[in-house]
């Protein structure tokens, strides 16, 4: 007879598809460039629906994209126990940051197909569209709509730089289902995940319990001076626009070490028009905040604008401050916390219990349904780069955890409903 603890993922088979997903998009460097509804994108989710399917489940699709592939359980009037993650990346990401998370729930899928094993409620494995928000602006944006933060209109109008709409890059992929973006009903979802952080590693730990995520703040700024001359231009009667973003990215900088655990980011600077000969006349930069506390980020948003007022009053410099994305901090449904708890001492798993401070889908899934997530080390605390790596072993723990969780909330959920 199978039971739930003597099912055991194959890490070997995990470690096999995380090495052929990452040859699409593959960079020189052993990284993955894989932007969120590319042609790249296309070919990877043309490859997570095949194996789905061959596992018989059935995959839908909304029109957000975002890919749902069902296992069905004895109630089919349950909403499904999810797992997932994303399979877009950086520009220059690594194979495991969302990869990790998808693969490791078609290995627990493969696992449960390959025992016969029935669940009680369906159980669900999702690709989310646009984790990253490295080509559409914010991250989770796809989650984001599942969860009503974003209408589905404003996501599908958001444009990448060079002017193309997530809508237009959707449908050029082929990949807008007919299913309303939010009517998809959970019971609960599960997320596993590279810490992205040096905790785990650093303290010797086999699994992260995220208890929940970080606050965090996104923007934009645009400071507008006037393109001159650099020879013939006094410094006096400059306006340079790079001057004034040289000095909000200290203020970013400067203000986070000064309220920790806060951290604080300028990631994208362009300067137009850029030439060497010319003083630039625009400066476009993103800043990203994060903490547990608002409160700080509050203050340090105050700090920022400050600067922007003495930029403009110094500097003569036209200053445009747009708020992108605000996310309370999150936390996770108690019940699946416990289950992910359980998960790792069944496992023989050592634990430490943590916030993340990374924003996942999970984190905008969970206003909605009951979540929690799963963390795996990654060597040295890197991830967002091509170097970053967590070793066959740890992936492997990380989706056995993430099985047994599964495994552990359908149990509640029979009993629950008066079922064993």
């Amino acid at each position: 007879m199978v039971t739930t603890k003597n099912l055991r993922i194959d890490p070997q088979r995990l470690w096999d598809d995380l090495m052929e997903t990452a040859q699409i998009g593959a960079t020189p460097k052993g990284g993955i460039c894989r932007l969120t509804l590319t042609d790249l994108d296309r070919q990877v989710r043309d490859w997570f629906r095949a194996r789905c399917e061959s596992l018989g489940c059935t995959v839908t699709v909304d029109d957000m994209g975002n890919m749902f592939a069902r296992r069905a359980g004895t109630r089919a009037d349950i909403p499904p126990i999810a797992m997932g993650s994303h399979l877009d990346t950086q520009p220059t990401g690594g194979k495991f940051d969302g990869a990790l998370g998808v693969l490791a729930a078609l290995e627990a899928l493969r696992t449960l197909h390959n025992a016969g094993y029935e669940t009680f409620a369906p159980v669900e494995l999702i690709n989310w569209t646009n984790e990253e928000g490295a080509r559409f602006a914010p991250p989770m944006l796809a989650s984001g709509v599942f969860a009503g933060i974003y209408s589905r209109d404003w996501a599908a109008a958001r444009a990448d730089r060079s002017g193309e709409t997530f809508g237009a890059a959707l449908d050029a992929i082929g990949y807008r289902g007919p299913e309303a973006c939010g009517d998809h009903k959970l019971s609960a979802f599960f997320e596993v995940h590279i810490e992205q952080g040096p905790w785990l590693e650093a303290e010797g730990k086999d699994v992260g319990v995220v208890t929940g995520v970080q606050a965090m703040r996104w923007y934009e700024m645009t400071l507008t001076g006037q393109d001159t001359h650099a020879g013939t231009t006094p410094m006096p009667r400059r306006h340079d626009a790079l001057v004034g973003a040289a000095r909000v990215i200290e203020t970013v900088n400067s203000a986070a070490r000064a309220h920790p655990p806060a951290v604080g980011t300028v990631g994208l600077l362009e300067v137009r028009p850029g030439s060497p000969n010319v003083v630039p006349g625009e400066a476009f930069l993103t800043i990203d905040l994060r903490c547990p506390d608002p409160a700080v980020l509050d203050r340090i948003e105050r700090i920022i604008n400050e600067t922007a007022d003495a930029i403009r009053r110094e500097l003569g410099l036209g200053v445009a401050l747009k708020t992108i994305m605000t996310q309370p901090p999150v936390y996770f449904d108690a019940d699946c916390v416990a289950a992910v708890r359980e998960a790792a001492r069944i496992s023989g798993y050592s634990t430490r219990e943590m916030m993340s401070g990374a924003g996942h889908d999970a984190a905008y899934v969970a206003r909605v349904a009951p979540a929690a997530m799963v963390f795996v080390p990654c060597k040295d605390g890197i991830s967002h780069n091509e170097i970053e790596y967590s070793s066959r072993e740890q992936c492997a723990a990380g989706a056995q955890v993430l099985l047994q969780a599964v495994l552990d909330y359908d149990r509640r959920l029979a009993e629950c409903h008066g079922e064993q």
